[in-house]
């Protein structure tokens, strides 16, 4: 039984009688190729091994998590330098949430988040509870990525379809496939290159989305800095925000601080030395809290070049039911941990729902 695809803006909406792709005695005669480990990948691909489908991830990173990211820096201190915790508004992902805690993979933090303007604190007064994963961001991708097909140092550089099933093709020029689905969570742009133009209407709907960058600097204090707050929303200043990450449950005692700037700040100086964004940034920290500058043990910067989607598209997936093509990722449907964790669940339920996926 056979189903036909309507794309709209994006969007595939499936007519069908009997949706059998999500049955396992069909799963397991086909394959997904995902480009991407970070929480959108890693929930659709997830999603999909649970119910059978044989899914083969690739991942340009040396691990999984994508933004998702913790630093271990020589001595043995860590920093979460990407996605600095994240929020619980929609039940699917409050389940996860829970088996997360459960499985003590995450935790509540309760360090004091304030508002911080030319040195003056203004509390938020708001009762929104803050996760994050322990010990470090990244456990709850690792998590995530338990018993999948994950393969790391992996560029895609190319894509072709052969016989109905999709190649792709890396930097070192191995190959990978033959996938009866391909479905890239790198952020809009490189999709964009990757996918080319074999896709009219996921090629439109990429090229609507633009992506913020973020400077991080990380700094390890030689000894405690006193401050009122463990973090803070930073306001008239080029950064944008500022975390005691050693505030966090189930992390190293040494004081450390992560900074990240504002995107337009972060757009402005896209290009400069590490060195340079460091030595600036860490000045405008001390000038934030208002206090004089104290030694450190450890300061680097870190360019996130795809930080934040400017607008969000306002559907949750891409995917060109004709080709067998998707995409999915935090600028689908709602930015942050949690609008990347529903867009790749989202992907994967509408993949289980297809009949069939050879074309």
């Amino acid at each position: 039984m056979f189903q036909k695809s309507i794309i709209l803006v994006g969007i595939v909406k499936w007519i069908s009688i009997r949706p059998t792709f999500g049955n396992s005695e069909v799963n397991n005669n086909r394959s997904v190729g995902i480009i991407g480990a970070g929480i959108a990948g890693l929930a659709c691909a997830h999603t999909l091994r649970s119910s059978g489908v044989q899914v083969k991830v690739l991942e340009k990173s040396r691990s999984v998590g994508g933004r998702v990211a913790t630093r271990r820096i020589d001595s043995g201190v860590t920093f979460d330098h990407g996605a600095q915790h994240f929020t619980v508004r929609d039940p699917a992902f409050r389940s996860q949430v829970k088996r997360w805690c459960e499985a003590g993979t995450a935790k509540l933090w309760l360090g004091r988040i304030v508002a911080l303007k030319q040195g003056i604190v203004t509390d938020l007064h708001e009762p929104t509870e803050r996760y994050v994963g322990v010990p470090g961001m990244n456990a709850i991708a690792k998590s995530l990525a338990t018993g999948l097909d994950v393969h790391t140092n992996v560029t895609a550089q190319s894509i072709r379809r052969s016989d109905g099933a999709w190649q792709v093709q890396d930097t070192l020029g191995i190959q990978y496939g033959p996938f009866d689905l391909l479905i890239s969570t790198a952020p809009p742009l490189q999709t964009a290159k990757l996918f080319g133009d074999k896709s009219a209407a996921i090629e439109s709907s990429l090229s609507k989305v633009t992506m913020d960058p973020c400077w991080a600097v990380l700094l390890q204090m030689c000894e405690r800095l006193e401050t009122p707050f463990d973090a803070a929303f930073i306001h008239d200043s080029p950064l944008s925000w500022i975390a005691r990450n050693s505030s966090k449950p189930e992390r190293h005692a040494a004081d450390c601080w992560v900074l990240h700037a504002s995107p337009k700040w972060s757009r402005d100086h896209l290009e400069e030395s590490v060195e340079t964004i460091a030595k600036t940034l860490e000045a405008e920290f001390w000038q934030a809290i208002a206090q004089a500058p104290q030694p450190l043990e450890f300061v680097i910067a870190h360019r996130w070049r795809y930080a934040l989607p400017q607008e969000p598209l306002p559907q949750r997936f891409l995917l060109d039911g004709d080709l067998k093509l998707g995409a999915c990722g935090d600028w689908c449907g709602g930015p942050r941990v949690e609008g990347a964790f529903l867009s790749g669940l989202a992907l994967a339920a509408a993949v289980l729902e297809m009949n069939e996926i050879p074309g």
